[in-house]
């Protein structure tokens, strides 16, 4: 079985093991699929009070958090790092930041393939220059809107990475039907009871389609599709616009989103 390693640099370490430990991604990280060491970071201070941050250069408002800890810090994982892997390639240090390149299905996928990586979660007003300059190999950024940390981005990749690992999900097919998987966005989706009961009068407008009940599965798979195009055209053109260019789209799917002009 394939093994990759997350090693996470953050001053709330305690924020991670709810999440690890519920869900199907449970079974990613119970299983060691994907192994997530989680670091302190004041625990690489040097002196009495643990300090790791300190007034930024310049002024200004907040506090900036220290190379030296991180340094350290960053030691310790890479030593650790080489002794436990067969392969001692140079981890990728990924620094979560609203300078980041957006988080996407497509990058998801490629980190879901790899060894690992080491996660930095900074806080207050960002961390020193120079150790960003130095170490990480990427950031990331959950979208444009600013955060208290890099600890909801880091618990985000990891579970969107946990649940494209080998037997996670109940199905294996699931994931390949998730939005942005082909580009697009996710078609809606229906469960039994077939009417809705309890409810207000209202609710026996919304009858589910009854071509999801045909059992026919070429007609049910056009519908999703066509779903599928619609909303994306709909909420987010962009993507359609990108598929078109990645030549992803069929004749048919052109056909039915002239319709949608029309």
């Amino acid at each position: 079985m394939r093994q990759m390693r997350f090693d996470v640099i953050t001053l709330f370490p305690e924020l991670f093991g709810p999440h690890l430990s519920q869900g199907v991604t449970r079974r990613a990280f119970e299983s060691g699929q994907v192994d997530v060491r989680l670091w302190q970071l004041r625990d690489f201070a040097d002196d009495n009070y643990r300090r790791v941050d300190d007034r930024p250069f310049g002024g200004g408002p907040g506090m900036v958090m220290l190379a030296e800890p991180l340094e350290r810090t960053l030691a310790c994982i890479k030593a650790e790092r080489v002794t436990s892997q067969a392969d001692q390639d140079k981890p990728a240090i990924i620094h979560f930041s609203p300078t980041g390149r957006p988080i996407d299905q497509a990058m998801v996928q490629q980190l879901a393939q790899g060894q690992g990586g080491v996660l930095l979660c900074g806080r207050y007003e960002g961390i020193d220059q120079r150790f960003l300059d130095r170490h990480v190999t990427l950031e990331l950024s959950l979208g444009d809107f600013v955060l208290s940390g890099g600890e909801l981005p880091a618990l985000a990749l990891l579970d969107a990475v946990a649940r494209l690992q080998d037997g996670v999900l109940h199905d294996a097919q699931s994931h390949q039907q998730d939005s942005f998987s082909e580009g697009l966005l996710d078609c809606p989706h229906y469960s039994r009871p077939e009417q809705l009961t309890g409810l207000p009068e209202q609710a026996a407008d919304l009858p589910v389609p009854a071509v999801l009940m045909s059992g026919h599965h070429g007609r049910i798979a056009r519908w999703r599709r066509d779903r599928s195009l619609e909303i994306t055209a709909q909420r987010r053109p962009d993507l359609i616009d990108a598929a078109r260019q990645a030549g992803r789209l069929t004749a048919t799917d052109e056909q039915f989103l002239a319709g949608l002009k029309a």
